[in-house]
């Protein structure tokens, strides 16, 4: 049985035997899509289920990441800074994001482990890393969908898209019905100058829908473009895949599950 099976059904059992626990749907995956088919159900093996009495005292403590085996980011790198745009109204869509009820950074202990590593890199060059998002719930891209379908709706425009219309997000690939972040594995951040305090000048902002926003860009200074490639350098050598069109976004190569989609909220 693999490691999520354990937890989904650990998690089932708890929730039936808590009358007022989280409903199923709001813990488990949620299915792929055709880039990333879901893995098929593997059945229960009754060997290993978890006693009542196990299962009756993890009901009173256990939230749904714990079960599907994330964490806190800043349990485990405890010196990253956040700044969780997707809990706040600045972000393209100006409104807080379903599913992210509290400012916090959800993902796999893998990657958390790994990020660690690139934390410690980037410290001994006197910078530290700024979370913008990690897990990010199906709702939340659901949210988005909605939202790109609302052509009326630009309000955001002049700050994140002001080079495009917004008919154009979706076509442009900037946003889809599937995110790798809703696997719990990837990360949008940027670095802090540990001698300043301030954000270091990547020549574009988090989420700027446009050509700026493209690693490989030409009209940054040279100044932007070793920042970029410092941050790059870390989280490649940390274990992380980049995304060519977002300079800020970057995926553990190895992620635990590479074909789930989950759906509990950030909390």
């Amino acid at each position: 049985m693999s490691k999520f099976s354990l937890y989904l059904l650990a998690f089932t059992i708890l929730l039936s035997s808590c009358s007022s626990g989280t409903s199923s749907s709001n813990a488990g995956p949620v299915s792929s899509d055709d880039e990333h088919p879901a893995s098929p159900s593997q059945a229960p093996n009754e060997d290993i289920i978890p006693s009542a009495d196990s299962v009756s005292l993890s009901a009173q403590v256990a939230k749904p990441y714990e079960v599907a085996g994330f964490v806190r980011l800043t349990d485990v790198v405890p010196d990253v800074i956040l700044e969780m745009r997707y809990y706040t109204t600045y972000n393209f869509v100006g409104a807080r994001i379903d599913g992210y009820e509290a400012p916090v950074a959800l993902c796999t202990r893998e990657a958390a482990v790994a990020l660690q590593k690139a934390s410690a890199l980037l410290r001994k060059q006197g910078y530290r890393i700024k979370i913008f998002d990690a897990y990010r719930p199906q709702m939340a891209v659901d949210h988005f969908m909605r939202w790109v379908k609302d052509l009326s709706d630009t309000a955001m425009k002049p700050f994140f898209y002001p080079d495009i219309p917004k008919s154009q997000i979706m076509p442009q690939i900037y946003l889809s019905r599937h995110s790798g972040h809703t696997r719990g594995s990837t990360f949008d951040l940027t670095l802090v100058d540990e001698s300043t305090g301030r954000e270091v000048d990547m020549g574009g902002s988090f989420d700027f829908l446009g050509e700026r926003s493209h690693y490989t860009y030409l009209y940054i200074t040279d100044e932007q473009r070793k920042n970029r490639q410092l941050l790059r350098d870390a989280m490649t050598a940390s274990g992380f895949r980049p995304l060519p069109h977002e300079w800020w976004h970057f995926t553990l190569r190895n992620e635990p599950y590479p074909d789930t989609y989950f759906a509990f909220p950030v909390l």
